[in-house]
């Protein structure tokens, strides 16, 4: 790609999805997401092996995009109907990756739910531009802090791309991630949800981590798992034999475990029936067995803290943060006084670096890149290839695809400017999803579910590249709206009659 032209405009087109006020410009932007999207891709990878059977078979390839369409459309008129179908069609769709070899590597693609959020799209997009509809829907709110900087967190990562060392993955990085979860944002945000829709959303989430805890269990018991041969030959040559269910990572399986936990944990805490809370409590106690088998530190850690967030607003915010502290101590106490009961030494780099899984040595590498380039940094998607040119790094490219540690990643790819906009996106999306969020437990369960993917991706990867991240703060910004209209506004004081003049 050498054009950035076209990528940023594509950017563009995905803010004013968020932040367009008029009904038919928005929608204008959305559809024109839809089609320039799938254009760039295609001219960027047209030219690859991967796409010759599809110039080498043009009925069969017209034959699959058609049979894609059909069903994109059917999938719209579903959503016309009944617009409570995006979310739970969404939450059906949001674990499921699809093996597509793209520019020369396979990448994890969530197709399944791009069809989605094309249909929702069109659903949205499609009344207002041809049926008029949108002048009789009330009129949109302004965009508020967290529309804007997620949308500028989209275009910024479309202006750096022209100056990426690898344009290719900032390409492919906007297309597959930044883009499609911009409009399913956009979409989501503007939704009423109701505690029903949460519950039902939660409650396909929840089905399926306990169909993937099914799988896990299997791959543990027959010491074989189903994908991603690599965490295979990892297991064997460890200690340990990890499963990762359906997911191609057991880090993301860990992850998408611990956001369900820490939402059924939230309506076990809030419910009144003893019949739910036995089977949540039966649920929970099924997920994590699951999730311990994937021995992800990352994904314990991450619940842990939802589980605080969810205790300091049930109960009080003080013996939260105490069970935090203690925990945060108890641990580095552990570290120090006795590393070899947990086989963890940090006192030489060597050590360090296997106690992390190799990641110290990709942070301090990304550490040394910021500083090499602190303002903007080597451009978007370039961290693998400036690292390797950097420590001269041979091997597989997977191990150094990234940090895996996200405002390590973010300062060595976009530097000063984006680490600004990355922290500036934190503050505005835990100001939303907490401010009067104490006394609604779904909000609660949002808030806490989104802090603990944040501190998962403090020591993974994939932040705005997760549908998670941006299907949380979607729901979370509709919810804080809802519940700032239903709050009792103080009645002003009429102001006092001026005195009229008595005549002499």
């Amino acid at each position: 790609m050498d054009a950035p032209v076209p990528l940023i405009a594509c950017a563009l087109l995905a803010a004013g999805a968020i932040l367009l006020r008029g009904p038919r410009l928005r929608a204008a932007s959305t559809l024109g997401v839809l089609v320039l999207a799938p254009v760039l891709l295609l001219a960027d990878i047209w030219d690859t092996d991967q796409l010759r059977a599809v110039r080498d078979h043009p009925p069969a390839a017209i034959a699959a995009a058609v049979a894609g369409a059909l069903v994109v459309v059917a999938l719209a008129w579903l959503v016309h109907r009944r617009p409570e179908a995006l979310p739970v069609a969404a939450a059906l769709t949001i674990p499921f990756r699809v093996p597509i070899a793209v520019g020369g590597s396979t990448s994890n693609l969530l197709v399944p739910l791009y069809l989605v959020v094309a249909a929702g799209a069109l659903a949205y997009a499609v009344p207002r531009l041809v049926g008029g509809d949108g002048a009789e829907r009330p009129p949109e709110r302004r965009p508020g802090a967290l529309e804007w900087l997620l949308a500028i967190a989209v275009v910024l990562y479309a202006v750096q791309a022209s100056y990426s060392d690898d344009r290719d993955q900032a390409l492919q990085s906007l297309v597959f991630f930044y883009v499609p979860f911009a409009v399913l944002f956009a979409l989501l945000a503007r939704m009423t949800w109701t505690r029903a829709l949460a519950l039902r959303v939660l409650g396909v989430v929840s089905a399926l981590a306990l169909v993937f805890v099914a799988v896990g269990f299997v791959e543990y018991a027959t010491r074989h798992l189903l994908l991603n041969p690599k965490i295979v030959a990892a297991s064997q040559a460890g200690s340990a034999f990890r499963v990762n269910s359906l997911f191609f990572d057991p880090n993301m399986y860990g992850r998408f475990l611990a956001v369900v936990m820490i939402g059924l944990a939230a309506t076990l805490l809030w419910t009144r029936r003893a019949r739910d809370a036995g089977a949540l409590a039966a649920a929970l106690v099924m997920l994590w067995a699951g999730l311990v088998l994937t021995l992800s530190q990352t994904s314990f850690a991450a619940l842990l803290l939802g589980l605080l967030v969810l205790a300091g607003a049930r109960w009080r915010l003080r013996w939260a943060i105490g069970t935090g502290v203690a925990a945060l101590v108890a641990g580095a106490a552990l570290v120090v006084l006795s590393p070899s009961a947990i086989d963890v030494h940090l006192d030489s780099a060597k050590g360090a670096n296997t106690a992390t899984s190799g990641r110290y040595e990709l942070v301090r590498g990304g550490v040394d890149l910021f500083r090499q380039r602190p303002l903007a940094g080597y451009g978007s998607g370039a961290f693998s290839v400036a690292y390797r040119r950097a420590e001269h790094a041979a091997g597989d490219s997977v191990s150094v695809s990234r940090s895996h540690t996200i405002p390590v990643t973010v300062a060595a790819e976009q530097g000063v400017i984006g680490l600004a906009a990355y922290v500036a996106l934190l503050v505005a999306a835990f100001a939303t999803l907490l401010r009067g969020a104490r006394a609604e437990p779904v909000r609660v369960a949002l808030a806490a579910a989104f802090a603990a993917l944040v501190l998962h991706t403090w020591s993974y990867a994939a932040f705005l590249e997760d549908p998670l991240t941006w299907a949380l703060l979607g729901a979370g910004l509709a919810l804080a709206r809802a519940a700032a209209d239903a709050r009792p506004r103080r009645r002003r004081r009429p102001a006092q009659e001026p005195a009229v003049p008595v005549p002499a």
